[in-house]
């Protein structure tokens, strides 16, 4: 079957799909071995302001600290040092602000990104996944969204 190439094509990504898509791309940075999450910040008018994924800060080399999430020693588990996605994506933005954006990420944000979220003044959080959902730091956040209108 011959395409038309009189009219547009109908079968392209539409927006959330696209951001979404952008918000996986980037967690395919993430040098995380259990974990690879992605952020994308658009604004009103449809722009990418802000792109993030999880992994070591800048500065700090991804081999000179742990990537392991169950060790015995805290100073020896991931978490004290990763930043997240959604704090690297507001962090990485290239606009003065977030105010009133929208943010794209594969998992539901935890409760130090939903603080950041909500400080950084975005609007809206859409998420693919909520597999965290019965953990306590995602009830804290989602108590903290619903608070503030998110």
């Amino acid at each position: 079957m011959a395409k038309n190439l009189n009219k547009k094509r109908e079968n392209y990504l539409n927006w959330d799909e696209y951001f979404m898509a952008t918000a996986f791309l980037a967690a395919k940075r993430s040098k995380d071995p259990c974990s690879q999450v992605g952020a994308c910040i658009v604004n009103n008018e449809n722009v990418i302001v802000g792109i993030g994924y999880n992994g070591m800060p800048k500065g700090c080399h991804d081999d000179d600290f742990p990537w392991e999430k169950e060790n015995e020693n805290p100073l020896d588990n991931k978490y004290y040092y990763v930043c997240h996605a959604e704090l690297n994506a507001i962090l990485n933005k290239n606009c003065a602000d977030v105010k009133g954006c929208r943010i794209y990420v594969g998992l539901f944000p935890c409760n130090e990104c939903g603080k950041v979220i909500i400080q950084s003044g975005i609007k809206e959080v859409i998420y693919m996944s909520d597999k965290h959902s019965h953990k306590p730091h995602t009830i804290a956040s989602k108590l903290m969204m619903d608070s503030a209108g998110k």
